[in-house]
């Protein structure tokens, strides 16, 4: 299964990055994902599912503890959606 996540962290700073922003930014781009788009206002990554929910939990964990307050994601299942077994097969 591919999942594609969207994600922002606040607070903002137009400024300057925040520590937050920068760090969840660091774990997006080392982890093993493709089609990486980061931006001020928000970043998205594909991957497996397996990649894709490691990441996510880094990413929650690290930019929390660097100073995040908030922590918007959203998760979709792209390129077929996995069957009640988990196996992408759908029912037939």
């Amino acid at each position: 299964m591919r999942l594609r996540v969207e994600f922002t962290t606040e607070p903002f700073d137009l400024d300057e990055a925040p520590a937050h922003a920068v760090v969840a930014r660091e774990v997006i781009q080392s982890a093993e994902l493709d089609a990486v788009d980061v931006g001020p206002f928000g970043n998205t990554a594909e991957g497996g599912a397996d990649a894709v929910l490691t990441a996510v939990d880094a990413l929650l964990r690290k930019s929390l503890a660097a100073g995040a307050t908030r922590v918007s994601l959203q998760v979709n299942v792209i390129g077929g959606a996995a069957g009640a077994d988990g196996t992408g097969e759908g029912d037939r």
